[in-house]
């Protein structure tokens, strides 16, 4: 087996970042569609999930999970080049099912982990491989975790949260607008057409050093969490987006309206979007 050298030395940076505390905390394997629900506890989790090539691109780098067996939904966005792209992504994501399935899901810390290996396994897969090399994956995922539904993220693939008719941001991006360009006083304006603007400051595979976000959330009935990649927050508003989560619609037909704003306004990107409802 292939080691990845430098691995004695890995740092690994784990950022909690406490919500506000109206939120609450809500709770909570190859690609596929459905609702089914799962039961926790006294409420049920419905599920759905779907991914589109997109209107630009003809290769889907994009990958997601419902591993309901586990509680686990995820969302990632490959990037490389060629097939390197789909491949990272579809690594890390499977490695990540692999080591929720393998230990033990009341750890607290299981879901960083998880990013862990998978950061691993794809930077090694990349060093004994040329045609791989250079590959990557943003990665956000959301665990069922005793009472709670642990989310984490890494990269610009990001979570909402649509509770009360409000939509709330979750995650943090991990980009050169966020983390830089923003703290530089540079106007959204100037960020949008920015030369850095696609820049990512962190993604699984591309460094030895992790920087992984952690969140933890408690459900309530009728609260909805939205994972999604760029190819969707980032041509699609907001507004929109809580819009057509508030709609008295199925999970499916709210997840195909999400893929087709992102098509209507242009689709330049793969778009993928995985939607959770907790009901009574």
């Amino acid at each position: 087996m292939a080691t990845q050298s430098g691995a004695s030395t890995r740092k690994t940076l784990k950022v909690i970042v406490r919500l506000p505390p109206y939120l609450k905390r809500l709770r909570n394997p190859s690609p596929e569609t459905s609702s089914e629900p799962v039961i926790i506890e006294n409420l049920m989790l419905e599920a759905f999930g779907i991914s589109d090539p997109g209107c630009v691109r003809t290769n889907n780098e994009d990958y997601y999970l419902l591993f309901r067996d586990r509680g686990l939904y995820l969302v990632a966005d490959g990037m490389g080049g060629a097939q390197a792209g789909e491949h990272a992504s579809k690594l890390a994501a499977e490695t990540v099912a692999e080591h929720i399935w393998k230990n033990n899901r009341s750890e607290p810390n299981i879901l960083a982990q998880a990013f862990e290996e998978a950061n691993r396994r794809v930077m090694a897969a990349a060093s004994t491989d040329a045609t791989l090399e250079g590959m990557g994956t943003t990665l956000v995922a959301a665990l069922e975790c005793g009472p709670n539904l642990l989310i984490a993220s890494v990269g610009d693939s990001r979570a909402y949260v649509q509770m009360n008719g409000k939509l709330l941001v979750i995650t943090e991006d991990q980009t050169w607008v966020h983390e830089v360009g923003r703290r530089l006083g540079l106007d959204e304006d100037s960020l949008k057409s920015h030369p850095m603007r696609h820049v990512l400051t962190m993604a699984i595979g591309v460094s030895a050093e992790l920087r992984i976000h952690s969140y933890s959330l408690q459900p309530n009935p009728g609260m909805q969490v939205l994972l999604c990649s760029d190819g969707l927050h980032g041509v699609v508003d907001e507004t929109l987006i809580g819009d057509t989560l508030r709609r008295e619609a199925s999970l499916e037909d709210k997840c195909q309206s999400l893929i087709q704003a992102a098509k209507d306004a242009g689709g330049p990107d793969n778009v993928t979007a995985v939607l959770l409802r907790c009901v009574e």
